[in-house]
């Protein structure tokens, strides 16, 4: 697949570690929302665009994460890794990109993150710690990572399949928790708020408009 840049996949040698490329989960079916969440407009364009571009200025490189079905709408300046339907939630389109890019890092971000801003994702790049599995932002409330504000390391991808076979659960946050995982705690806990639902989304909105 090309995409019109140069694709760099083996460790920086300066750094010593992976490549950094950001990753839009937006192939989800968005059914507590009942309207697809990467089309709310939080930020007077669509979420998954509005985060596509914040990735776009921090990482090397940066894809959208879709289903099939959503091929035929998406823009086509965007970069997109189609779900290989492997597994099961957000694990999809995580294996699909590190099937797609084996020997890079992903900083991933799901849509229903409305509050997430450029400047918590310059502090999580900059406290990354490529040598563990993941670095992950974390609420101080809850200290529990985020799996869907994080960047994965290609080991931590490398692992999974094995897990989920095994795992009762395909949920990322307990695999997190099972995995050498660095957290970084944001200034402010709201920035990792989620919105999943009408309501959550309208709670969004207020705190948006106080800010």
């Amino acid at each position: 697949m090309e995409w019109g840049f140069k694709i760099a996949q083996d460790m920086h040698e300066e750094t010593n570690m992976p490549p950094l490329y950001g990753l839009v989960l937006s192939g989800g079916k968005s059914t507590r929302m009942g309207t697809d969440k990467g089309l709310i407009r939080y930020h007077g364009k669509p979420q998954r665009e509005y985060l596509y571009d914040m990735l776009e200025g921090i990482c090397e490189a940066t894809f959208m994460s879709i289903r099939s079905g959503q091929l035929e709408e998406m823009d086509q300046d965007h970069r997109r890794i189609i779900d290989t339907d492997t597994f099961r939630g957000p694990f999809n389109g995580l294996s699909s990109a590190h099937q797609e890019f084996p020997g890079v890092a992903w900083l991933v971000l799901a849509c229903d993150l409305p509050l997430i801003d450029g400047a918590t994702l310059q502090l999580l790049v900059s406290a990354r710690e490529p040598q563990r599995d993941a670095t992950a932002l974390a609420t101080r409330e809850s200290g529990l990572p985020e799996p869907l504000a994080a960047i994965w390391e290609p080991r931590a991808l490398d692992k999974a399949p094995a897990y989920l076979e095994e795992a009762q659960s395909s949920c990322p946050r307990k695999y997190l928790l099972r995995s050498d995982t660095a957290l970084v705690f944001p200034g402010q806990d709201l920035v990792l708020y989620n919105a999943n639902s009408m309501e959550e989304y309208r709670q969004a909105r207020e705190k948006l408009a106080a800010l």
